[in-house]
């Protein structure tokens, strides 16, 4: 498998998102997630964050962010400050992305489908409480400085033979150069955007949820 990078690529995490929410907010409010969502791909965001992308196995860290980004979305609406709502609610869509890029969730899924059978990209289970909770489940850990120099495109090569198995290297599902299971990772990733939008908008007013969608 060759590295790509060690984020997924900033055109997929948007068009993830918009396919999952484009029927959902107006354009001016996808606009303002969708960079939010991407701004957490930035360097203050890739340093000391590895909650932000379920990185070096960080499963609870990951959740309670996102947890925590859904309370912030409810607490800005209830201040009458939709902006802030957008930017929390594409943070949390952000990281639940990554859940499938940077873990082995979607190499699990796969390989527990019954008689080896492989269905389609988009019968994908994002959800599956048994592999969520599985002692198998595991994300890829960032080996620095090792893992920076994988970056350089000459230098890839080298060094990825230098790096563990469970690396974010080796691990990730970025891009489509990762592999076939990318495709189920994007599909995944997808349903669960919707999930955490359904999630968010649950028990809000009429007129919150107005305020949310900007429609």
């Amino acid at each position: 498998m060759a590295y790509n990078r060690t984020i997924m690529l900033p055109k997929y995490h948007v068009k993830i998102t918009q396919q999952a929410l484009n029927e959902r907010f107006s354009a001016s409010a996808l606009e303002k997630i969708i960079k939010a969502n991407v701004n957490l791909d930035g360097l203050r965001g890739q340093i000391g964050h590895e909650e932000y992308h379920f990185d070096n196995n960080a499963f609870e860290k990951s959740c309670a962010y996102i947890e925590e980004q859904r309370a912030f979305v409810i607490s800005s609406l209830r201040a009458n400050d939709p902006i802030s709502a957008w930017s929390a609610f594409g943070r949390l869509t952000h990281t639940a992305q990554d859940f499938y890029a940077h873990s082995n969730y979607i190499d699990l899924w796969v390989s527990c489908q019954p008689d080896g059978a492989l269905p389609t990209t988009s019968e994908v289970n994002p959800v599956d409480e048994d592999l969520i909770h599985s002692r198998a489940l595991r994300s890829g850990r960032i080996y620095f400085p090792l893992e920076a120099f994988t970056l350089v495109k000459i230098l890839r090569p080298l060094v990825l033979p230098m790096l563990p198995r469970d690396s974010h290297a080796w691990m990730n599902l970025d891009s489509p150069e990762q592999g076939p299971n990318f495709a189920f990772a994007f599909h995944a990733a997808v349903k669960r955007t919707k999930i955490e939008f359904e999630k968010t908008i649950s028990g809000l007013s009429q007129d919150l949820f107005g305020l949310f969608v900007n429609r």
